[in-house]
């Protein structure tokens, strides 16, 4: 018997975009509603590993690690949260793949906030079934809430098999 999967909430974008203030933002939502969290940070991630190899390669590698803890972690606590830039969509679809409840947020940003010289240069714009959110336009307590919406939104048992679609905020 294999153990309950719960869901996994990945925040994905740029550097600076949010990803980890909002990660900080939602746990607190959450645990006020008694959930067991765990964020997984692709920055720690990437300095547990010692992993310095920024290349398309060496960034799949680590988002992949990311996505088998992230799976394994399901298996643990109530909600696993990612923060971690994915900008690959072969990255995206290998944790789709071997997980049933991912919800997917790309997190953009207007001007500059100073990581511009890490960004991904060949980040992949997303597909499929996700979430865009403009943090500039919303307080981070606005934005985590517009998540949970759309996360109880896709993650809904009771609607069936969801359609494609791409959110737009």
């Amino acid at each position: 018997m294999h153990p309950i999967e719960k869901p996994i909430i990945v925040l994905f974008g740029q550097p600076a975009s949010g990803k980890s203030t909002l990660a900080k933002e939602l746990t607190r939502i959450f645990n006020s509603d008694w959930c067991n969290v765990h964020v997984i940070d692709g920055d720690s991630v990437r300095s547990i590993f010692s992993n310095s190899d920024y290349s398309r390669e060496g960034r799949i590698r680590n988002l992949n690690r990311i996505s088998d803890i992230a799976k394994y972690m399901s298996h643990q606590v109530d909600v696993v949260i990612v923060a971690a830039v994915y900008p690959y969509e072969e990255a995206r679809r290998y944790l789709s793949a071997m997980h049933p409840h991912v919800t997917w947020v790309h997190l953009t940003f207007d001007g500059q906030r100073g990581r511009e010289g890490y960004f991904a240069k060949d980040f992949e714009e997303p597909v499929g079934k996700f979430m865009k959110l403009n943090t500039s336009k919303y307080a981070i307590t606005d934005c985590a809430e517009k998540i949970c919406s759309f996360h109880r939104e896709v993650s809904d048992p009771t609607r069936g098999p969801q359609v494609p679609f791409q959110k737009e905020d």
